[in-house]
């Protein structure tokens, strides 16, 4: 957002346009040449209406939402679900605010850093529209502002851009910025712990290895994992695994590296299982997979399905009934769902969806619900309900 757009947005007839067409079609509003800046005013109402559900507090107080930032900023559920607490925090990237704004209900003083003049700005404008107050944002970059940094945070934050000048998408932290590990110094000397946010993609492996002693912590909302937190204060090398607003698995590192899968033929107790059991993507990712089933049912990796005779509750993720196990034939499974709707789950399958649906003449639906997996070198289909 250019410095023009963001002072635009800040004139009281504007903002007086966006929240009377709130609700409207944003194509309509750009058309009607009776609201004035048109453009803007679209724009606007349409990122707000998407920051509904992702930012609500920031769409319930207007805030101004530059499309770029929206984009990369987290949803205040992620946020709020960040466990940190103190007296002082120093946000390294700032951004449009958001985790910003959910730690200043746990510290009371927090610095944020934006090296954006424009956005720095803007943040700074949102804090005031929900009525934060102990958020100071400062125009500087982390490298800049540590540099001659002579404070001392109880926690620092940062969530480095994962994206390059040209646009290109990264996922390793020394190809983020800023660099944490080309500042891991600096960083340290203003504060004994610290936060970094990275990429669903990022390795849980690769954080034990840059960092040793840390805690790990795989979040997924709605099924899909949204980030992967390494926490380094001084703790026991720990992994978890949580749904925001639903269960959470934690355990040592040792204790996850121990957890055996299943050995044997699946085969010989398919007929054994009542149940199936659908791990949360955040123990896949976090590959506690087998750790967390570990007595409560049969699991072959951390990639995989599990399988009970019982119900298991408190788990994160779901059960599902069974109703029978096969091998996986595609002749005849489009001899017995051609052309109906299939609900299809994978895990550890070596076939794409498209091409399963393609194979079995399959339509998208819920007619039918099946699971497919590969266990022992076979591929099997479980039927669900």
């Amino acid at each position: 957002m250019t410095a023009e757009e963001r002072d635009i947005l800040l004139r009281e007839d504007v903002l007086a346009a966006i929240d009377a067409a709130i609700e409207r079609d944003a194509v309509r509003i750009a058309l009607d040449s009776r609201i004035p800046h048109a453009r803007e005013v679209a724009t606007q109402v349409k990122y707000l209406q998407r920051a509904k559900s992702k930012l609500p507090r920031m769409y319930a107080a207007r805030c101004i939402i530059p499309p770029r930032a929206f984009e990369q900023s987290s949803s205040e559920q992620c946020a709020a679900a960040k466990q940190l607490k103190g007296r002082s925090l120093l946000d390294l990237t700032c951004g449009l605010g958001v985790d910003a704004a959910s730690l200043a209900q746990s510290f009371e003083r927090v610095v944020a850093l934006e090296r954006d003049e424009v956005l720095a700005s803007i943040t700074r404008e949102n804090l005031r529209r929900q009525g934060i107050k102990n958020v100071e944002v400062v125009n500087a970059s982390a490298e800049e502002y540590l540099a001659t940094c002579t404070d001392h945070f109880d926690w620092l934050y940062a969530d480095p851009d994962r994206r390059t000048a040209d646009g290109r998408r990264v996922v390793r932290l020394e190809d983020c910025s800023p660099n944490m590990l080309a500042i891991w110094s600096d960083v340290k000397r203003v504060a004994e712990c610290v936060a970094i946010k990275n990429s669903p993609l990022f390795d849980v492996d690769e954080a034990f290895r840059l960092f040793g002693d840390c805690r790990v912590e795989v979040v997924s909302m709605g099924g899909e994992c949204k980030e992967v937190m390494i926490y380094v204060d001084g703790s026991s090398p720990t992994l978890a695994a949580e749904s925001v607003g639903g269960e959470r698995y934690e355990v040592s590192r040792a204790e996850a590296l121990a957890a055996e899968p299943m050995v044997g033929d699946f085969a010989e107790r398919m007929g054994d299982y009542n149940y199936l059991i659908i791990p949360d993507v955040a123990l896949q990712k976090a590959r506690l997979v087998v750790s967390a089933l570990r007595g409560k049912a049969d699991v072959w990796s951390n990639n995989s399905f599990g399988f009970a005779v019982e119900p298991v509750e408190g788990l994160l993720g779901r059960t599902e009934r069974i109703s029978r196990i096969e091998e996986y034939d595609p002749k005849q499974l489009k001899r017995q769902l051609k052309g109906q709707g299939v609900e299809i789950i994978m895990r550890d399958f070596p076939i794409s969806l498209d091409d399963v649906r393609r194979k079995c003449s399959l339509r998208s639906g819920n007619s039918h619900r099946i699971a497919l997996t590969r266990i022992g070198g076979k591929n099997y289909v479980v039927w669900l309900g």
